[in-house]
Parts: C-alpha cells; structure tokens; sequence
C-alpha cells in the first residue's frame, strides 16, 4: 500500500495491522528530505485506520510537587537543589488551592511531577516532609493522588524512577504512571553529553522501570526527546526499545514525541534545535514502528504553528493541556487555547475532542485499573462525554 522510495532497496510497506520490521525501522533514519512526504503519509494512513480522524487532549492541572532534583541533565531549566532561586516544593495548602482550581475550569487529570530522587540527595526536603507528616515522597504523592481524587481529578505521576514497591503502591490511587525514555543511548550519558550527570537518565534504569510497570499491568507513558543531541538512528532505536517492552506487556498507552527546546539558563542555551521536518519524521516514524494502538503524542505548545505538518505525520494525540497551570518544565512554552487549537485541527479536517488521563482500551482490560479508582473513573469519563456534547 504505501511506496516509500527506499522499498525497492528493500524496505518493505508497513500496514496498519504490521508495523515495521526492526532492519526497517532503523532504515528510517536513512531517508531523504524528499522521501519525508511519501513517510508522512504512510503514518497517516496508519494513523487514519486505527485512530480515525479524531485527536485527543487530556485537560489536566500541573502539579510541579517539587523540582528538587538529584540528576543534572544539561538541557534541563526544572530541577533545583534548596536554596537556589526558583526552588520549590508544594505544601499541602498549595496542592489542595491548585487542585480545586483545576477542578473549578473542568479539568479531569492532575498531572503530579517531580524531580528523580530528591530525597536521596537532599536532607533539607526529608525534612520538610516530616514536617508534613511524611515518610516519602512517594508517601507524599500517595497523599497528593488522593487529594486529587477528593477533587474529582484523576492522578496521573511522573515521579522519576521508581522501584517495583513504590509503583505498587502508587497504582491504588493512580490511574496511570509515567517515565519518558528520552533515549536508549548510553553514549548520551558519557562525559560532556547531555545525560552525564543524571544517574537516573542511564536507558538501562529507565527499561527496567517501563518492563517493572508492565509487570504490575499499570498503563503508561513513555517516549522519546528529538533534538538533544541524539542521532535519528538513535531515536528509532529509542522507539524499537519501546516496542519491545510494550509488546512483552501491553501496557504503554501512549508514546510522546517531546522537542528539546533551548533555555537560557541551562548549559545547552546555545544547543541548535530540532527543526519541524525532523520532529514530522520522528512523530511519522514513532507511527510506522509502534504497533497501531499505542497513542502517539506531541506537545502543542512546543511546536506553536506545527499542528497541521504533525496531523499529516500521523499524530493522534496532543497530551495534557491546562486551563489552570504552565507548562513547568517548558515554562517559555505557552499551552494553546483549547478552542483555537480545535479550530486548527478542524481545518485540516480533524475533530479535537478531550480523554482521560487513563485511554480507554485500559480502562477496561483486566488488571489495569484499581477497584478503588473505577468509580471516579467512570465519573470522570461521564464528565468529559458530556464536554463534547455542550
């Protein structure tokens, strides 16, 4: 069905009901500027079968429960140590004052992200959690997931690494948990590259977290950073490592194809970014190689006038926005307007509607979803069904 340029020298068409081989993945990476159109639509054919041409968004409230960090990624204008400008960490007061706004503008996910591991390196914020009442951090964000809960707001935890325990135990009170990939390079991790000195970013920790919460059968979400250094043979090999792990465990819902944007304050400032053709070849490789009900997922806000080239690249998902909160981590990056963006995705012919933090297909398969979590779930979902509706 789909001629890409390089069939002939081997490659062979992908289908919506066969993703492509291994050797054809990694020969992705080989394409020309002018094999990027015949690339693109392929995906979106892809795309087009399994999703339609309905793209979704989570409306959710940012919850930063603190930047303290103990990784230091170079591109990374987040993460703190105490005492430095900017640093923070949420009290209890503060969580409960955000969620209820979220709430109050129709948000259905409270997005709880943090730094890796603050605990292990900062005995200022072990103290501050005690101070709260707190063992943990994850005892923390349990606290928090059920605060949200009380909200009428679905959790959703981006916490870093964690170990098979603490996910556990976040899964009662999450609907699903998070950890970007980034990449599956260990030469981004050697001296002078962007993951050096962030021992939490070494691919071999952040595999066995995604193959640990597969095992635990909580739905999640993963992906990949473009333009941070990484080469495109890299990045494919990035998108096959997930392949893998989702399809030993059929847990990833979604694949986000993140932009590395520059920002002034990190050693990376002067770093040159991914231009938009490239990140299109990444969402429309992220298509071809994973297999059809995997979400694939670009920020909009990261990308501002790209919306319509990611559509044709096989783009079905837009990620969380939020009335309520920025973007924390792209705090330069402004989240559109909800009814502008769907005016964009009207025009080249989609219909932009809202989803849980949790998709549906999990929802409900087996295992997936805490018995404690099914109500607000189904209550969550009643809401935002009738969001489409008004």
């Amino acid at each position: 069905m789909f001629q890409f340029a390089v069939v002939d020298s081997g490659m062979h068409p992908a289908s919506a009901d066969r993703p492509l081989s291994e050797g054809d993945a990694l020969r992705l990476a080989e394409l020309t500027d002018d094999e990027l159109p015949a690339l693109l639509e392929a995906a979106a054919h892809v795309r087009d079968r399994r999703w339609g041409r309905r793209v979704t968004y989570s409306p959710k409230v940012f919850l930063p429960v603190t930047n303290l960090c103990r990784n230091r990624c170079s591109y990374c204008s987040f993460r703190r140590s105490p005492g430095e400008t900017g640093a923070w960490t949420m009290s209890p007061d503060e969580v409960r004052e955000w969620l209820a706004r979220g709430r109050a503008q129709g948000c259905a996910e409270a997005l709880l992200c943090l730094g890796d591991k603050p605990e292990a390196a900062f005995g200022a914020y072990r103290r501050e959690l005690g101070a709260w009442g707190q063992e943990s951090t994850v005892g923390y964000l349990e606290w928090v997931a059920r605060e949200a809960l009380a909200h009428d707001l679905l959790p959703h935890t981006n916490a870093g690494v964690l170990d098979h325990e603490d996910m556990a135990r976040l899964k009662g009170v999450n609907v699903s948990l998070g950890l970007m990939l980034e990449s599956a390079s260990d030469r981004l991790c050697q001296p002078g590259m962007p993951h050096h000195r962030a021992p939490d970013k070494r691919p071999e920790r952040r595999l066995r977290m995604l193959e640990e919460a597969g095992r635990l059968r909580i739905a999640f979400t993963t992906g990949v950073l473009v333009g941070f250094g990484e080469t495109r043979r890299e990045r494919m090999e990035a998108l096959l490592a997930i392949r893998r792990v989702a399809r030993a465990h059929g847990h990833v819902q979604e694949v986000i194809v993140q932009r590395f944007r520059a920002h002034p304050s990190t050693p990376m400032r002067d770093a040159p970014e991914a231009s938009d053709a490239e990140v299109a070849h990444t969402v429309a490789a992220a298509r071809l190689i994973l297999d059809a009900d995997i979400a694939v997922q670009a920020p909009p806000n990261l990308s501002a006038g790209s919306t319509e080239l990611f559509l044709q690249a096989g783009l079905n998902d837009f990620g969380g926005i939020s009335p309520v909160t920025p973007d924390y981590i792209n705090p330069a990056h402004a989240w559109p307007h909800v009814a502008r963006l769907g005016e964009v995705c009207a025009r080249a012919g989609f219909q932009l509607a809202p989803r849980l933090a949790i998709h549906d297909a999990y929802v409900d398969r087996e295992g997936f979803l805490a018995d404690a979590l099914r109500a607000p779930t189904m209550a969550a979902r009643l809401r935002l069904g009738e969001a489409r509706t008004t």
